[in-house]
């Protein structure tokens, strides 16, 4: 039978055992859906309730534009060498072992285009954390120490097409031209999606289309 929400949020809610604070990880190519999905499933997960579940996006752990212009990336925003992975991969070991107090993640401003410190806070009832990033899955530098200290990866798949025109909305929102847009997306954009593609093979359960939940909203 095909996949569906429904089963997601049944195989999510099942991934804290024995008391023990649970991390779930949502890969995939920029436009694919993750950050639809894991705010759908965080928000159905805990309803009207206490905070059972939290999302922390990887996004918040892009480098500043000061320190990419200084690193000479700045035209390769997005790309794995723009982001701490070290750093990352450091909250999620907090996050699993830091159950008795709050834990502050950072956040990403997409107007500004850069990350927030300390805004997103995850409290002690949290059973299950929620991340959702394009390089969860690679295996290569500082980015392999992050599969450790996930319980599951998911991967997200949607048409190629959908995705590319999601990324165009996007960033046209955001203040770019629809030719620099268009530009953007089919040259850094694509690249990163390329090299997240080959990391599909490690995912433990690929996620069709059909069961990411529909929003207007734009997606990581």
């Amino acid at each position: 039978m095909p996949l569906t929400f429904d089963d997601l949020l049944l195989r999510a809610r099942a991934l804290p055992r024995g008391g023990r604070r649970a991390l779930l990880g949502i890969a995939g190519s920029p436009g694919a859906g993750k950050t639809t999905l894991a705010e759908r499933l965080v928000g159905a997960l805990n309803g009207d309730g206490p905070p059972w579940a939290a999302h922390v996006p990887m996004d918040g752990f892009h480098l500043a534009d000061a320190e990419l212009d200084r690193l000479g990336r700045r035209d390769r925003k997005g790309a794995p060498d723009t982001f701490d992975a070290a750093g990352y991969a450091a909250l999620l070991r907090r996050l699993r072992a830091e159950t008795g107090e709050v834990v502050y993640a950072p956040g990403f401003e997409r107007v500004l285009e850069q990350p927030l410190a300390g805004v997103i806070p995850v409290p002690p009832e949290a059973r299950l954390v929620v991340t959702e990033g394009n390089y969860l899955l690679l295996a290569e530098g500082p980015w392999a120490r992050v599969r450790p200290c996930l319980d599951e990866v998911w991967f997200c798949e949607t048409d190629e097409e959908e995705r590319i025109r999601r990324l165009v909305a996007r960033h046209e929102e955001f203040g770019k031209d629809h030719a620099a847009a268009v530009a953007w997306v089919l040259g850094t954009d694509q690249r990163n999606a390329d090299l997240v593609a080959t990391t599909r093979g490690r995912a433990d359960l690929v996620v069709p289309a059909a069961a990411l939940p529909t929003a207007p909203l734009p997606e990581a």
